[in-house]
This record gives C-alpha cells, sequence and structure tokens, in this order.
C-alpha cells in the first residue's frame, strides 16, 4: 500500500515539476524535484524488508500466502505485498485454573507453558488461524489438557513428589495436539498449588509423621550400632587381658625381679639388702641418699 501511495506521490511531484517549469517558477520547480525524489526513495525501500531476530516474515499477497517464509535479517520482497513478522522465541502462557482432582476436589492451580512457534510451519498457522494463534488455538487446548490430567491425580499427588510427573504428562499430551499445528511445547511448570484448607492440613500431619518415624528409625539404627561397637571394644579388650594373663609365668617374674635387683645393686646410693623368704626368694635392695 505505502508503495502505491509513494508512486502517486512521485507521479504527482512529477507533473507539478512539469507545470512549473513551463510557468518558469523556480520555487515551485524545486519543491516538485525534492518530492520525486523522496517519493521514489520512499517507493524503492518498498522492496526491501527487515525481519528482527527471534522473528520470520509471511508473505502475503493480495490473500495469496507464500509457501517459503523470511529468515531474520534484510529480504527483497514483491512491495505491494504484506509481510506478516511472526516471533518464534521461546514465549510464556501463564494460568490460573481451578481443576478437579480424583476425588472430585477444586484445585486452584497457577501453571506456566513455556511453547514457540515452527518457523518452517509458521505460514500455515497464519493461513489456517492467524496471527493471534495462542488465543485460538494454544490456550483453550493447554486448559483442557490441564485438567484432564489433574482429574487422574489425587489432590495429595499435586502436593508431592508426583507433580513432576504430572508436568510430564501435560507437555505430553500438549505436544501432540499443537505440535502437528506448528507449535513447540517446551515445558509445564506448576507454579503454585492450592489446596483445601483441610487437605492440605492433613497432608502436612502425615509428612511430619512420616519425618518423625524416620527420625526414630534412624535413631535406633545408630544405637544398635554403638552397643555393636562397644561389644567389640569388649570383646577385644577381654582377649587382650587373656593374651597377657597366659603369657605371665612363674619364670618370667623371677628374671623381671633379677633385672630390678641387678638395676638396685648398680645405684651409687646406700643400700640396705633384705633377703627373701625361701630358697627361691629374691633379694630386696632397700637404700637412702647419701
Amino acid at each position: 500500500m505505502l508503495f502505491i501511495i509513494a508512486l502517486i506521490a512521485a507521479a504527482v511531484a512529477f507533473f507539478v515539476y512539469k507545470n512549473a517549469k513551463k510557468r518558469f517558477q523556480k520555487s515551485e520547480t524545486t519543491f516538485a524535484i525534492m518530492g520525486f525524489i523522496v517519493a521514489l526513495l520512499i517507493a524503492f525501500m518498498q522492496f526491501f524488508t527487515v525481519i528482527p531476530a527471534g522473528h520470520t516474515g509471511v508473505i502475503d499477497f493480495l490473500g495469496y500466502v507464500s509457501d517459503n517464509t523470511l529468515k531474520p535479517g534484510v529480504n527483497m520482497v514483491n512491495p505491494i505485498a504484506n509481510v506478516e513478522k511472526m516471533s518464534i522465541k521461546t514465549q510464556e502462557l501463564k494460568e490460573m485454573m481451578n481443576v478437579p482432582s480424583q476425588e472430585g476436589l477444586g484445585v486452584e492451580l497457577e501453571i506456566s507453558l513455556l511453547f514457540k512457534l515452527n518457523s518452517e510451519k509458521a505460514n500455515e498457522i497464519y493461513k489456517t488461524v492467524g496471527p493471534n494463534y495462542v488465543e485460538i488455538i494454544l490456550t483453550p487446548q493447554f486448559r483442557s489438557v490441564v485438567r484432564g490430567v489433574t482429574a487422574r491425580y489425587e489432590a495429595k499427588a499435586l502436593y508431592t513428589a508426583s507433580r513432576e510427573k504430572l508436568a510430564g504428562e501435560i507437555v505430553t499430551e500438549l505436544e501432540k495436539l499443537v505440535g502437528p499445528r506448528g507449535i513447540t511445547v517446551e515445558q509445564a511448570a506448576l507454579r503454585q498449588i492450592k489446596l483445601p484448607s483441610r487437605l492440605t492440613q492433613s497432608i502436612e500431619e502425615k509428612l511430619q509423621a512420616e519425618q518423625e518415624s524416620q527420625r526414630m528409625a534412624f535413631i535406633l539404627l545408630k544405637e544398635e550400632q554403638e552397643a555393636d561397637r562397644k561389644r567389640i571394644e569388649a570383646k577385644g579388650i577381654a582377649d587382650f587381658q587373656d593374651i597377657v594373663s597366659k603369657g605371665i609365668s612363674d619364670q618370667l617374674l623371677k628374671w623381671k625381679g633379677i633385672e630390678a635387683t641387678e638395676k638396685l645393686a648398680n645405684s651409687q646410693n646406700t643400700k640396705v639388702v633384705i633377703i627373701g623368704s625361701g630358697k627361691d626368694g629374691l633379694p630386696l635392695i632397700l637404700g637412702s641418699d647419701k
């Protein structure tokens, strides 16, 4: 459209230039020439279009959509055609929903969906749906899938580790529906889950009881290990005493007595020697420092 307007403006400027030249109107001639040049420049620029990064261009020429899409950068196009620039970046769709659980309880769910448009199928989306494909295709399908998946789970599962499995099922089922249309589903993140207050309280009490049970099991295991340690330690001491008692004999005691007597006899102190009783009695040397 702008191309046609620029051509008309150029034609008008050229016509004004011819008339002004015949009347020898220099000011009008100059103005007409400048308008003619500007109009031609604008018309020439319509042969090119710039596609921003993270976008793709769909060419719509009088209702006919080209099978080829434009890549980011400068592209040469038909100046009369309309170029629809569609984002292929990762986008986020946030939803606040009241979804049913397997028991029929209502659960308030805040969920985010990450998705992006497939650049190779952008022209199909434009032809069959239009630029507002998110509101027409993705959002209704997303809501339907989320409600269908949550209805297969108990409410407490949404509050525990099963939420990751639930998110995975949402992505898988939604991809089957919108993937062939040209929409790639990347991730479904459960941002916030609000259960009925009574159910939340009962789940928290159950989790607390399980944690307490695990703590007691740990304490009992620790006590059993400590008892085993003391049992092994006592057995080691008993074995040591048994070995030592078996190694002590009368001959060893006599030898140790002789060694002690020799050390006392070699001392420089004054000594008093007391002879032990019996035939095997050892002398005992007592002394005092000089």
